[in-house]
C-alpha cells in the first residue's frame, strides 16, 4: 500500500453560484391558521451561494414577496370579515446540506435533494385590499394607546427551515426548487393580534360593525408564518485554480 497522486479523481470543489429566483409565497396566521398555499402571491429575488464541499453550502438571498389573507376564503372566524395584503422585503442566510454529492457541472453528481435552515430579517407593510396602510391606522387601538398598546414595528426576524432539490443543467448552470418556511417573531403580518378597541364601529378594525370593545380579534399567543416556494437558476464561478489533486491511499 502506498500514497500516490491521481489527477482529477479528488479535487477541491469550492465554488460560488449567483442567480435569480422566482415563485410563490403564502402565509399562516390569524386569518389563515394552517392551510398551505392559500391565496398564493408572487415572490422574486437574487441569490448567491458558496459551496464549501459537494455536501455543504451557504446561501444569501435578497427577496421581495407578498402575502394575503381574507376571512371570506379561510372562514377562520365567522362574522369577522378581515382581510389584508402585505409586502415583504427579506434578507436571508441559510445553510444547505445535500443528501447526495452534488456539483454543478459534474458528469457524476448531477442532482441531490437537500435540507436548509437559517435566519432572515425582513421589512413588512400590512395594507387593506384597497391599499390603506393598516399599521398607521392603529386597528387595535395602538395610535390612541388603548390598553397601553404601541404601534408595532414594521420589521422583524424569522427562523427558516425547509427542503429542496438541485439539478445540474450544464457545466455552468444549476437549477433548484425549494420550499422554505419562515417562523417569524411578530404577530402582525396580517395586522391582527389582540382585541377590538371600539364598540360596534364599522371600519378597518371591525368591517362588520358588530363587535364590542375588548372582544377577541386575533390570537396574540401565536406568531405569524410565511413561506417562499421558489425555483432558481444560478451561474457557477469555479474557485479552483486548475485541478487541485489530493493524494489517495491504496
Amino acid at each position: 500500500m502506498g500514497l500516490f497522486s491521481v489527477n482529477g479523481l479528488a479535487q477541491d470543489n469550492k465554488s460560488i453560484e449567483i442567480g435569480t429566483l422566482g415563485g410563490i409565497s403564502y402565509y399562516n396566521g390569524d386569518i389563515n391558521p394552517g392551510k398551505p398555499f392559500v391565496q398564493p402571491q408572487p415572490v422574486y429575488g437574487i441569490i448567491g451561494r458558496y459551496n464549501f464541499t459537494d455536501r455543504w453550502a451557504v446561501k444569501v438571498s435578497l427577496s421581495h414577496g407578498s402575502i394575503t389573507g381574507n376571512d371570506k376564503f379561510s372562514k377562520a372566524v365567522p362574522n369577522r370579515n378581515l382581510s389584508f395584503k402585505t409586502d415583504i422585503n427579506e434578507i436571508a442566510i441559510t445553510g444547505e446540506f445535500n443528501f447526495m454529492k452534488y456539483n454543478t457541472g459534474s458528469t457524476m453528481y448531477i442532482f441531490s435533494p437537500y435540507l436548509l435552515g437559517g435566519l432572515s430579517t425582513f421589512q413588512y407593510t400590512p395594507r387593506s385590499l384597497t391599499g390603506i396602510n393598516l399599521r398607521n391606522k392603529g386597528t387595535e387601538g395602538q395610535i390612541i394607546g388603548y390598553r397601553n398598546r404601541k404601534q408595532y414595528k414594521n420589521y422583524s426576524f424569522a427562523l427558516i427551515f425547509g427542503f429542496g432539490f438541485k439539478y445540474s443543467l450544464t457545466k455552468k448552470l444549476g437549477f433548484a426548487v425549494e420550499w422554505g418556511m419562515r417562523k417569524t417573531f411578530t404577530d402582525y403580518l396580517d395586522d391582527v393580534s389582540t382585541t377590538y378597541y371600539q364598540n360596534k364601529v364599522k371600519g378597518l378594525s371591525d368591517p362588520t360593525g358588530t363587535h364590542l370593545k375588548g372582544e377577541q380579534r386575533g390570537n396574540s399567543k401565536t406568531k405569524d408564518w410565511y413561506n417562499f416556494t421558489t425555483a432558481s437558476i444560478t451561474y457557477k464561478i469555479d474557485l479552483n485554480k486548475g485541478q487541485n489533486c489530493k493524494k489517495l491511499k491504496w
